[in-house]
């Protein structure tokens, strides 16, 4: 490397990770996962993990090894162990940095208190959950951070493999990946008019605020390919993260440019499931160093063949039907052209094809299949498509006393999907004098939207931090829905064409305050203020729709949600917390018919927020010579104005009725009793119900809500050893999900289907071998037929359940090779 004018940046050295928000943080003790192997890559996963500034020189580290880290420890333990057998020592220059050097050591300069030895203690779980940079144990709620690194090893490939070990957790799909709802803590009516959980990219906001577009059943399902983790918030995150993360948040962290070396890895992996096709996937990343220290490139790529494993029959009869592929970029440039100042703009897209949905006919009576193996009935193709594509410019600039941050996004999203109605349309046009043999009811969706989020953050403060930020969206859709039909195999004439073109725009304040009262009471009060209009209107036509018609509506509503948090350490080593914090889904506006005598609306012209508030106690911990980390809670949700649709005089609308309660605890620990072994577990109860009846659903007070088992649990176990003196692991991994209810008991509108509790079992291994690793991985060992979901919709008409199951046993292998 050149050797820079001394400056912020220290010559010759290569600059990871990202500074701490204080020394004092520092201290606590952190559960490390970090792979044996080379000890450059090490040292970037103990950064990533940290978020510490790590200074070293490439010509020190390289072609060194390590034994890694799998385990809690405190943080200057950690990074000696990684260290450990090296000539390397550690410690802080006079900007906060860890400079790893070889002996002979440069003389440290003249610096003050902060810059002594015994200061250094880097390294610890960073999460960005309060939209700071802040050690996950220390955040006053529950948070889980998800390492793709390891789904990756255990062969998960969509968003019901990455949260199928989280407890509390569920992903509905409605057919396959990219076109599912997720819930957390129980939070769901089953049909979704808005979504109850925000998903981000980063700092950006994904999907539709509104119901117009269908966002409640188009959670994003994003590859792995090049991203950091995934940070899973549980609870309201209304204050920070605004509308439509009332029951919590997904976050997708992506990795940031390299700017100081040239890398990339290549991936290869097949698979093949029982009784399907056979899948494999490809992919590569590379990072290039465009100006050391100032510019850097990221760009990846992927393409993923899944095999499927539904048959169908009847008028449409086919094999893996449910087979497709998906594929995606992201190209991701960061600049720093100034010690201060760092721009990074980012490009992903990803298209998501399938040939057929993956649900199974099921006998609603008697929960079996109608056919005895995964086998669909199909009178008309269902063929569905998702593409995404999403810019983001992420600007910051630290003043010091506050870290400005700007975030401008622009996002496409345009998905197709198909869905076989025959049961329900085919008799009613048979009985209009209509023939046909088929009616598939086809939604396209396009969503446009645009937001803007500026954000001053405080420094780091010994007694007081503050957040302050205003974000602006901007949305326009359009959603168009038909009915295609078939008659004596042709093509038939629409019966109905709808299309409902939306505008949403909306404006919000937010903010918090921390004040620390001492060094072990901590107290944090948020608040946000948002207001939104909207626009849309529903023109239909056809048959089914009594002819051509066009109605217009409008609506406008303001909200606030608030936050009030306090944390206490019991020890250097614990802590409890309380936490008050409301959320909401936006309102919105109704289409409805005008008498034609008085021209007064003849229902509802718009529906209202719905909102809960949240109050949970909490406890996290490293126990035992800090081998032992747990964290509980426990949580009661008051959810009022539940938002459904109800037909008004044969017109769609949605309505405000009803109210629920969910009552709740949450347990994860993790345990390392040696170097070698990890155990691993999480535990969720879950008590939801209705306290008020619900018309448009036609449930009862005391009816359980639907999707949300009463408990959950997995467990999982890692062992790290060593073949012929390359690193190598192996795990195990067993998730148990209690029954369900797709539907309410006794209700026409969402028909009722009792899902079975399941228990799933995955095992993983694989060796390093420096210059590649092979990884191998069994999912569904005992080939388990779990129903994970289902769609009651076409019970009402006589038809079957609808259930997505999950994958038959799948046996896989994945080479990577870094370069």
């Amino acid at each position: 490397m050149k050797t820079k004018r001394p400056s912020h940046f220290l010559p010759s050295m290569a600059l990871v990770g990202a500074l701490l928000c204080g020394a004092g943080a520092q201290a606590q003790v952190r559960n490390f996962d970090i792979a044996p192997g080379e000890l450059k890559t090490a040292l970037d996963a103990y950064a990533a993990q940290s978020g510490t500034q790590l200074l070293y020189k490439m010509e020190d580290v390289k072609g060194r090894s390590t034994q890694g880290v799998k385990r809690a420890l405190s943080p200057d333990d950690a990074l000696r162990q990684l260290l450990d057998g090296t000539p390397l020592s550690v410690r802080r220059d006079v900007s906060g940095a860890l400079v790893i050097f070889a002996a002979p050591a440069p003389p440290p300069p003249p610096s003050d208190k902060r810059s002594e030895v015994e200061q250094v203690t880097p390294g610890m779980v960073v999460v960005t959950a309060t939209r700071r940079r802040e050690p996950a144990r220390e955040v006053p709620m529950q948070v889980s951070s998800l390492s793709t690194e390891r789904l990756t090893q255990a062969g998960a490939r969509g968003l019901q493999d990455y949260l199928g070990s989280e407890a509390g957790v569920d992903v509905k799909s409605t057919g396959g990946p990219g076109i599912g709802t997720l819930t957390i803590r129980g939070v769901s009516t089953g049909t979704q008019t808005i979504s109850t959980v925000g998903v981000y990219i980063d700092d950006v906001a994904f999907g539709s605020s509104t119901a117009a577009a269908n966002g409640a059943q188009m959670a994003l399902d994003m590859a792995l390919l090049d991203l950091n983790h995934i940070e899973l918030l549980r609870g309201p995150q209304g204050t920070l993260y605004g509308a439509s993360a009332m029951g919590g948040l997904l976050k997708y962290v992506t990795n940031e440019p390299d700017t100081t070396e040239f890398s990339g890895k290549a991936m290869v992996s097949a698979s093949t499931t029982r009784h399907g096709g056979a899948g494999h996937m490809v992919s590569a990343v590379v990072n290039a160093p465009l100006k050391e220290d100032v510019a850097g490139l990221r760009v990846s790529a992927f393409t993923d063949h899944a095999g499927g494993s539904v048959d169908s029959v009847d008028l449409r009869p086919g094999r893996d039907i449910d087979g497709g592929r998906t594929s995606g970029r992201r190209v991701s440039l960061l600049l720093m052209p100034a010690h201060r100042l760092r721009v990074r703009l980012t490009g992903t897209t990803q298209r998501i094809a399938r040939g057929g949905t993956d649900f199974v006919d099921y006998d609603a009576s008697d929960g079996r299949p109608v056919r005895g193996t995964p086998t669909r009935q199909l009178f008309g193709a269902e063929p569905y498509r998702v593409k995404t594509d999403v810019l983001a410019a992420e600007v910051e600039y630290d003043f010091g006393w506050a870290r400005l941050n700007s975030i401008t996004s622009r996002q496409r999203v345009r998905s197709s999907a198909g869905t076989d109605f025959s049961f329900g349309y085919v008799p009613l046009l048979r009985d209009a004098g209509i023939d046909v043999d088929s009616t598939v009811a086809v939604v396209d969706v396009s969503l446009d939207k645009t937001t803007q989020e500026v954000r001053l953050t405080s420094k780091a403060d010994k007694q007081l931090e503050w957040l302050a930020g205003v974000y602006l969206n901007r949305e326009n859709s359009n959603n168009r829905q038909r009915i295609d039909t078939t008659s004596s195999g042709l093509p038939g004439a629409s019966p109905l064409a709808v299309a409902i073109p939306a505008e949403y725009r909306e404006a919000a304040l937010f903010g918090d305050v921390t004040w620390k009262f001492s060094r072990a009471l901590a107290v944090t009060a948020g608040l946000r203020t948002a207001r939104n209009r909207q626009h849309y209107v529903q023109q239909s036509d056809g048959p089914l729709a009594g002819g051509s018609q066009a109605l217009e509506a409008r609506s406008s509503d303001s909200t606030r949600t608030w936050l009030l948090t306090a944390r206490y350490n019991l020890t250097p080593g614990s802590s409890i917390y309380a936490r008050a914090a409301t959320g909401y889904r936006p309102g919105g506006p109704n289409a409805v018919l005008r008498d034609p005598a008085t021209g007064a609306p003849t229902g509802p012209t718009s529906f209202q927020p719905d909102t809960l508030t949240s109050y949970e106690l909490g406890y996290k911990a490293d126990l035992l010579d800090k081998r032992l980390h747990v964290e509980t809670a426990v949580f009661d949700l008051e959810w009022k104005n539940l938002q459904q649709y109800r037909p008004v005089n044969g017109i769609a609308t949605i309505v405000n009725a009803g109210a629920a309660r969910v009552r709740g605890a949450e347990l994860t620990a993790i345990y390392r009793p040696d170097d070698r072994w990890t155990l691993a577990g999480n535990a969720a109860w879950i008590d939801a119900k209705l306290t008020k009846d619900a018309p448009g659903l036609d449930a009862v007070a005391g009816a359980r809500l639907p999707s949300s088992a009463r408990f959950s649990a997995s467990l999982s176990a890692n062992y790290t050893f060593e073949v012929a003196g390359f690193a190598a692991y192996a795990g195990a991994t067993q998730r148990y999900v209690g029954a369900r209810n797709a539907g309410f008991a006794g209700s026409a509108a969402l028909p009722f289907y009792r899902l079975p509790a399941y228990a799933l079992t995955d095992l993983q291994a694989g060796v390093d071998f420096r210059r590649a690793s092979v990884s191998l991985f069994v999912r569904n060992v005992f080939d388990r037929r779990a129903q994970l979901a289902a769609d009651s919709t076409v019970q009402a008409f006589g038809g079957p359940a609808w259930v997505s199951l999950a994958q038959a046993r799948t046996i896989g292998a994945t080479l990577t090779v870094p370069f």
